[in-house]
């Protein structure tokens, strides 16, 4: 009897649904600043873009003190130091063991993926307008006399936003590709590197320009030509296309099993020896 009068209620509960991407999307947002890193690797962002301008404003020329240089430096720090958090918000679901829940909640690895795409490009926002506001403030009050003050081209102020969003996806792509903090950060910050240094000892002509990541640094100075954007674009490709692979390929069924298999005994091995003690 009991069977009989349950069946019609289980049968009219709604199926259960996944979560959306615009939800995801919400969750990885809070990710970022849930941890300390990330709370702290935000703060200091919003600090050293302070540090910057201020200096811009006090030690640089008069005839810089224009509200474009001093944006184009502010947001230095900002590419140079959200990455890390880009980089954090895929290692960290590795470090502290939370790939268990995601890969439970949400089979399907490339909606993660997506999501964690859209956070990341929603977090370049606040520093970029976080540096048009102090930028502007520091303009105001240190450039008096100075012609032109104010003046930026449209084109410039929207290179500069998508100059801090790119620099934090490459960051993404550096995680997803690596999977692990220590190795993504480094790479993040070495290999860059390795390459400018490459290109500068080769020539600037060499195929290794069209994937070094200095090639970024003129979309805060001045509108780019066709060739700058195609340098661009194929520097965040190769950045991108071994991201998704990687992750993806480690989130395959069996693989994900393996994993959560893993995490349980981990879990259960840490568990008994706490009771132990």
């Amino acid at each position: 009897m009991s069977s009989i009068a349950t069946t019609p209620r289980l049968a009219s509960m709604p199926a259960k649904q996944s979560p959306s991407v615009t939800h995801l999307t919400a969750i990885e947002l809070r990710k970022m600043s849930d941890t300390r890193a990330g709370w702290w690797l935000e703060l200091g962002v919003l600090t050293v873009m302070v540090i910057t301008v201020a200096a811009t404003c006090i030690a640089g020329h008069p005839n810089q003190r224009t509200f474009q240089h001093i944006l184009s430096n502010a947001l230095i720090p900002a590419a140079i130091l959200l990455p890390v958090i880009g980089t954090l918000l895929v290692t960290s679901e590795w470090s502290q063991r939370t790939t268990l829940s995601t890969f439970t909640l949400v089979p399907q690895r490339s909606r993660v993926l997506v999501a964690k795409l859209f956070a990341a490009t929603a977090a370049s926002l606040v520093p970029f307008a976080f540096g048009v506001a102090i930028s502007a403030a520091g303009a105001a009050i240190s450039s008096s006399g100075v012609h032109d003050v104010g003046t930026v081209h449209g084109a410039v102020l929207a290179q500069s936003l998508m100059y801090v969003s790119t620099n934090m996806i490459m960051g993404l792509a550096f995680g997803a590709a690596l999977l692990a903090s220590a190795p993504a950060i480094v790479a993040q910050f070495a290999l860059p590197t390795a390459i400018a240094g490459l290109t500068s000892a080769i020539g600037k002509n060499s195929f290794l320009a069209w994937i070094d990541n200095t090639t970024l640094a003129p979309m805060t100075q001045h509108s780019l030509g066709a060739t700058q954007w195609g340098r661009i674009a194929t520097t965040l490709a190769v950045c991108m296309a071994s991201a998704p692979a990687r992750d993806r390929r480690v989130a395959r069924p069996a693989k994900r099993d393996q994993i959560a298999h893993n995490l349980r005994s981990r879990h259960r091995t840490a568990g008994s020896q706490a009771l132990s003690c």
